[in-house]
C-alpha cells in the first residue's frame, strides 16, 4: 500500500496528513540535530496517528463512507485475490465477443482448497482505469462471469464473487449487445447454481453491476462498503437537478452496511482497520479471509436442491412493505 508521501488523503483526513507533516519534519530535525533525541516525540506522533484514525472511523457520515469506498489508495478485487489466494490462475474471456477487463475471475486455492473467485477490477491509475473501464463491466464482462461460474459447477468448486463497482456500463455499444439480458440471466443461473457462493461487497455495490455477480448462499459486506440501488450523485440529480444534494441522497439511500443489515439484505459486515482498508491490505485481507471461510462452513454440507431452495427463499422475501388502507 502507499506510503507517505505518496498516500493520498480525502478532506476529512487532513488531520491525519498534518501528523504524517509533523513527523516528517521532526525526522528531518533528528537528521539535522543528532544530539537530541526526537524518537519519543516521534513514537507520540505515530500513537496520535493510530488515534485519529480510530477516532475518524467511528463517526463517518454515509456519504464520506461513499468516498472511503472510492479511496483511491484503497485495495480492489486483484490485491485481495494476491493477499488471500495461492496459485491463482486467470481465466480470459466469454467465448463469444471479447475479454472485460473490467471482470476478472479464475481459479485460487483459499488455505488448500480450491475456489472460482470473480469479481469487477477498477484501475490504480489513469492508464489502467482507462483499461478497467472504471470497474463498469460491459456484457461480455458478465458472460464471463457466467462462463466461470458454470466452469466451477462442471468441476464441483465453490464461487466466491467480489462485487466492487460504479455499475454496469451504460455506453450504447453495452446496450446493443444486451446489457440488461446478460445481468437478468446472471442472476437467474446463480439462484440455480449448485455449489456454494459467497458474494462480498468490498467497495461500491451499485445497482444491476453488483446485482450481476451478487447472488449468493451468503452475502458479506465490507464496513465501509455502500449498496444501492443508484450512486448518492445521481440519485440527487433526478432529485433535486444537482449534485450538491448528494450527502442528503446518501443518508436517505440508507445504504451503508450497517442498513444493509438491518434489511437483511447482507448476512455478516466485515471489519477493517481503523481509518479504511487502505490503511492496511494485509490485515483487510486476513479479515476478509476468515468471514469467506466461515461463511463458506455454513453452506458447506448443505445438499444442491437444498442450497438452491434456500436462495429462492432468501432473495424471494427481501424487501419490507406497507400496505395502506
Amino acid at each position: 500500500m502507499p506510503q507517505y508521501p505518496n498516500r493520498q488523503f480525502l478532506d476529512f483526513e487532513q488531520p491525519i496528513k498534518e501528523l504524517y507533516e509533523q513527523i516528517d519534519q521532526t525526522k528531518k530535525l533528528a537528521e539535522k540535530n543528532s544530539k537530541i533525541d526526537y524518537s519519543q516525540t516521534i513514537q507520540q506522533l505515530e500513537n496520535s496517528v493510530f488515534e485519529r484514525r480510530k477516532n475518524i472511523t467511528a463517526h463517518l457520515t454515509p456519504w464520506q463512507r461513499v468516498q472511503l469506498s472510492r479511496h483511491p489508495d484503497r485495495p480492489y478485487t486483484m490485491k485481495y485475490i494476491d493477499k488471500m489466494l495461492t496459485n491463482f490462475i486467470e481465466i480470459h474471456g466469454d467465448r463469444n465477443v471479447k475479454d472485460d477487463k473490467a471482470m476478472v475471475g479464475g481459479l485460487g486455492e483459499l488455505d488448500g482448497e480450491t475456489v472460482m473467485v470473480i469479481g469487477q477490477q477498477k484501475g490504480i491509475n489513469t492508464k489502467t482505469r482507462q483499461l478497467r473501464n472504471f470497474g463498469m463491466a460491459n456484457p461480455e464482462g458478465y458472460r464471463k462471469a457466467l462462463r466461470l461460474m458454470r466452469i466451477a459447477e462442471k468441476f464441483n468448486k465453490p464461487v466466491i464473487t467480489l462485487i466492487d463497482t460504479p455499475g454496469a456500463y451504460p455506453g450504447m455499444e453495452a446496450e446493443e449487445r444486451g446489457q440488461g439480458e446478460a445481468i437478468a440471466r446472471n442472476i437467474y443461473e446463480m439462484i440455480r447454481l449448485r455449489v456454494p457462493i459467497i458474494c462480498c461487497i468490498i467497495g461500491e455495490g451499485a445497482s444491476g453491476g453488483a446485482l450481476g455477480i451478487g447472488v449468493g448462499d451468503r452475502i458479506l459486506m465490507m464496513e465501509n462498503a455502500w449498496y444501492t440501488v443508484i450512486s448518492p450523485e445521481n440519485c440527487s440529480t433526478i432529485l433535486w437537478r444537482s449534485w450538491e444534494k448528494k450527502e442528503v441522497a446518501a443518508e436517505q439511500l440508507k445504504l451503508t452496511a450497517t442498513d444493509m443489515k438491518g434489511f437483511e439484505l447482507v448476512d455478516d459486515i466485515v471489519p477493517e482497520p481503523d481509518g479504511g482498508a487502505h490503511w492496511d491490505y494485509d490485515l483487510s485481507a486476513s479479515i476478509l479471509k476468515e468471514h469467506i471461510k466461515n461463511a463458506l462452513n455454513e453452506v458447506r454440507d448443505l445438499t444442491p436442491e437444498r442450497r438452491t431452495q434456500l436462495r429462492i427463499e432468501k432473495f424471494g422475501k427481501m424487501g419490507h412493505w406497507q400496505e395502506i388502507g
